[in-house]
């Protein structure tokens, strides 16, 4: 019986820690401009459709800076649209809002597709998720 003994064991800091945070910092910083701007540039949606979409109706403003649009993968610039809440950001995709213009010119677009195509371009850009699940 191991009654009254106890195990005791003493971790102590080594690379491995250092190295667990460096990842973990890592992780959460914002990337630098340069990388938001080539991102933006180049970032395509997953989905086919979706896809097609983007690149005719969203692309032209949101992967430009100096557009006044919020880049694509820009997560900093996105966050106080984001705070607005998914209802405030359709009203002004569908009427238009500054120099976005009424429907972001996708008039065939739904609702669905628009919360989608922010999804997409209010993300990260390291992060990997389906932009047909916002």
């Amino acid at each position: 019986m191991l009654e009254g003994y106890h195990l005791r064991i003493q971790i102590t800091p080594g690379p491995w820690l250092l190295s667990l945070l460096l990842i973990l910092t890592g992780c959460s910083q914002e990337p630098d401009r340069a990388t938001l701007e080539h991102y933006a540039s180049s970032a395509i949606p997953e989905d086919r459709d979706l896809a097609e979409i983007y690149q005719r109706s969203c692309q032209a403003c949101h992967s430009r800076p100096g557009s006044a649009a919020p880049l694509t993968g820009d997560v900093a610039d996105w966050q106080p649209r984001l705070n607005q809440g998914m209802d405030t950001l359709l009203v002004h995709v569908i009427e238009g809002y500054g120099g976005m213009p009424p429907y972001g010119l996708c008039m065939d677009c739904s609702a669905r597709d628009f919360e989608q195509l922010i999804a997409f371009m209010s993300r990260h850009p390291g992060a990997r998720r389906d932009p047909a699940t916002p």
